[in-house]
C-alpha cells in the first residue's frame, strides 16, 4: 500500500502488550495491509494468539541447530495472512536476552525480506521493562521509526514507560526512533484515564488509544486466539480496530519528556493521595482533576 513502516511496541511484562500487538496486527490486515509481527521476548509468545495458541521456531533455536539459515524458514503465517516470527532467546541463565534481536534484526536487513514480501508493516513487540542493549536496538538503529508504548495507571507500568522515554530522548539526536504515544490498556475507571492523561501531559506525549479491560479478550486467548479473529463484532475488537485507523495514519512522532526519578515520585505521591480520598469517600471520582 506504500512505504513500509516499522513500528516498536514497548511495554511492562504483564501490561498486556503482546495482547494489544497481536490484536493489533490482526487489526491492520483485517484493513488489507501486509503486516509482519516480530516477536522480541525471550518468551517467544508473542504471536501465539496469531496461530491458534502455538508456538513457532525461533531464529535463536534455528541458529543454535544450524550455523547459518534462510530467514524465510522461520516466518510463519498466522491469521489472515499476519506473518510472524520470534527472535527468542539464550538458553536459561546463559547469555544477553537481547541478543536475540540483534541477531534475528541483522540476519532480515542482511536478506531483504522485508522488500522481498513487499510488506507495509513490521512490527517488533519488545520488552519494555529493560531498554538497554538488544532490547534497545529498535530504537537505537532507527530500525523503528515510531515508539508505541502499552501502559495501564499503575505505577510499575508507567514507571517502565517513564524508562522508555529516556532511551528515546537519548537516541533521537543521532537517528533513533520516535515516540508516537501512549496505547493505555486495561482503563476501566475514569481516575485510571486521567492519570495516563495527567502523564502524557507531564512528559510532552500524547494518548493514541484507550483499551478497557475486557473478558472478551480473556474468553478468546483461552481459545488461542485474538480479538479481531474469535470476536470480530465485539466492542473490544471495534476498539482495537480503532487502534489500528490511527497507527496506519499515524505521521507526526516527537522526543517526549520524561520525569526524573524525583519528579515522577512526587508526580505518583499526589494520586496517591486522591486514591486514598477515593476510597474512603472523602470526594468523588469525577472531581479528580488538576492533582
Amino acid at each position: 500500500m506504500g512505504k513500509l513502516k516499522q513500528i516498536a511496541v514497548y511495554g511492562k511484562g504483564g501490561i498486556g502488550k503482546s495482547t494489544t500487538t497481536s490484536n493489533l496486527s490482526a487489526a491492520l490486515s483485517k484493513l488489507g495491509y501486509k503486516v509482519m509481527q516480530f516477536g522480541c521476548d525471550p518468551k517467544s509468545d508473542s504471536t501465539n494468539t496469531l496461530r491458534d495458541g502455538t508456538y513457532i521456531p525461533t531464529v535463536l533455536d534455528s541458529l543454535r541447530e544450524k550455523n547459518t539459515i534462510n530467514a524465510r524458514d522461520v516466518i510463519f503465517t498466522g491469521f489472515n495472512g499476519v506473518y510472524c516470527v520470534e527472535a527468542g532467546g539464550p538458553a536459561p541463565g546463559v547469555g544477553c536476552a537481547g541478543r536475540g534481536i540483534i541477531t534475528a534484526v541483522e540476519l532480515f536487513k542482511q536478506q531483504r525480506i522485508f522488500e522481498e514480501l513487499e510488506l507495509d508493516f513490521v512490527i517488533y513487540d519488545v520488552l519494555g521493562d529493560v531498554v538497554c542493549g538488544g532490547f534497545a536496538v529498535p530504537i537505537r538503529e532507527g530500525i523503528a521509526e515510531q515508539v508505541f508504548t502499552v501502559s495501564s495507571a499503575d505505577f510499575m507500568a508507567l514507571y517502565a514507560a517513564n524508562n522508555l522515554f529516556k532511551g528515546i530522548q537519548k537516541y533521537s539526536n543521532s537517528g533513533g526512533a520516535l515516540l508516537g504515544g501512549i496505547i493505555a490498556n486495561s482503563i476501566n475507571r475514569p481516575y485510571a484515564q486521567e492519570i495516563v492523561n495527567d502523564f502524557a501531559s507531564k512528559t510532552k506525549t500524547r494518548v493514541v488509544e484507550y483499551i478497557p479491560r475486557s473478558v472478551t479478550v480473556s474468553q478468546c486467548e483461552l481459545h488461542g486466539k485474538t480479538t479481531i479473529e474469535a470476536a470480530f463484532d465485539s466492542a473490544q475488537a471495534k476498539i482495537y480496530l480503532s487502534l489500528a485507523e490511527k497507527i496506519a495514519a499515524h505521521t507526526e512522532s516527537q522526543v517526549p519528556a520524561p520525569l526524573g526519578i524525583q519528579e515522577l515520585r512526587d508526580w505518583a505521591g499526589k494520586w496517591g493521595q486522591y486514591l486514598l480520598a477515593l476510597e474512603t469517600g472523602s470526594i468523588r471520582e469525577e472531581l479528580a482533576t488538576n492533582i
